[in-house]
């Protein structure tokens, strides 16, 4: 039955599950020969009315959320105070998420900036994104300095700068060797709400823990690692500048957001902003985690990566169906492609995917789980990795991987040079 779906894997998921993993063996020269030149090109103009739309779509949606408690109050004097509850809190409701996806979407399209990817010119490029990511609180080119810092090393379990997997010592587990399932009970194990609890606490503010503390960051990384301060371990000297004026934005912002709450009070704050705010960084943490957060996909340690392989570990999924296309520009439906070619423009990135499924063929990794069962899929069985081993693979709460390697996983990777490794 159709309502069943959202709590079953989908069928690629299932598939890959099964098959024993081995590396690609196409390369990396392949990948580029099969994507046409134009899509690398960019249109300035185009990349403007996409933020044209952008901002529209937000506006509007504000204009009517002006309406919701005049509507309310019309509906209780006219058909009683349980219709108009109802009818209040749903309109709430809808406006708290369509507002959150249209504000998601500006999150990125701040990144697609950061690429380079709305404009031929590098100060149209900074504008737009520095606005959108400022309005929304985020740090524009704090996270554009650690985005790129990812892109550069993506599942690299001693460089890559996200969503790095805890190992075995990490947790205290004995060796898998002599472990007993009561070992990985003890340590592991946890109340269905308590797992619950933690998910809510990563949706809700988990995009904010991380900009202020490092958490899920590289363990290299010193303690108080974050993304405000200008020398922090995660900037370059020459980024710091950058930094500061992200910091100044951002506080800026608050003060705008402190002096229009005092206009309009808090509830209307609260429901006009904070709530979709929240809510925007559910989606922002849910499509970043689920990219490179999955039992069947691989990391690499350094004598097996290769950034073609990097790119590859990540998963295309359709979050949101066409609404998550339309306002989140395409960066989940074709994640892959997006780490193959990250300067190719997010509304060439369609033609891409499909460019590169004719060369990747089953090594193409794509996943039609409701993305919702995916989230508690992942947060359940992508516990820790083992110390050992240049392929590895997530183990769940009782140490289980979801996948194994193919005998012939262990040939040496084709190290990624040349015009797409500077474009990255």
């Amino acid at each position: 039955m159709f309502s069943l779906k959202i709590f079953q894997d989908g069928p690629e998921f299932e598939a890959r599950k099964n098959k024993p993993f081995s590396p690609s063996k196409v390369t990396i020269f392949q990948v580029r020969a099969a994507v046409p030149k134009e899509l690398f090109e960019k249109n300035t103009f185009k990349g403007l009315l996409y933020v044209a739309r952008d901002i529209i779509c937000a506006v509007a949606l504000y204009k009517l959320g002006w309406f919701i408690e005049p509507t309310a109050r019309f509906a209780i004097d006219n058909f009683g105070s349980t219709f108009g509850a109802i009818a209040k809190w749903s309109m709430w409701s809808a406006y708290w998420y369509c507002q959150s996806v249209v504000l998601a979407g500006w999150w990125c399209m701040a990144h697609e900036a950061g690429h380079g990817n709305v404009s031929s010119y590098n100060w149209v490029n900074h504008l737009i994104g520095f606005c959108l990511h400022t309005f929304v609180l985020a740090p524009y080119f704090a996270w554009k300095a650690s985005h790129h810092a990812h892109h550069k090393a993506v599942v690299s379990i001693e460089r890559d700068e996200n969503y790095v997997p805890r190992t075995r010592s990490d947790f205290g587990l004995p060796k898998a060797s002599v472990a007993r399932s009561i070992d990985y009970h003890e340590i592991l194990e946890e109340t269905p709400i308590y797992t619950l609890s933690r998910i809510l606490i990563m949706q809700v503010i988990g995009w904010q823990i991380y900009l202020f503390t490092d958490v899920s960051g590289s363990p290299r990384h010193p303690k108080g690692t974050n993304h405000f301060s200008p020398w922090s371990s995660l900037f370059k000297p020459s980024q710091r500048k950058g930094i500061i004026a992200s910091d100044i934005g951002i506080l800026c912002m608050m003060y705008i957001l402190y002096l229009w709450t005092q206009h309009v009070g808090l509830d209307m704050f609260i429901k006009l902003y904070f709530v979709p705010y929240i809510f925007l960084n559910h989606w922002i943490v849910m499509l970043t985690y689920l990219h490179h957060s999955d039992p069947t996909i691989p990391m690499y340690r350094n004598s097996q990566w290769s950034f073609l392989r990097g790119a590859l570990s990540t998963v295309d999924r359709p979050l949101l169906g066409w609404a998550g296309r339309v306002f989140f520009h395409n960066v989940s439906h074709d994640h892959i492609s997006h780490h193959l070619f990250s300067s190719i423009p997010f509304y060439n990135q369609p033609r891409a995917t499909a460019s590169i499924k004719s060369v990747l063929g089953e090594d193409y990794n794509y996943d039609s789980t409701n993305s919702f069962r995916a989230l508690y899929r992942s947060f359940t069985q992508c516990i820790f990795v083992e110390d050992e081993g240049d392929i590895v693979f997530y183990k769940d709460k009782k140490g289980r991987a979801q996948r194994e390697l193919a005998e012939d996983a262990f040939e040496r990777p084709t190290k990624m040079v040349g015009k797409v490794e500077k474009e990255e």
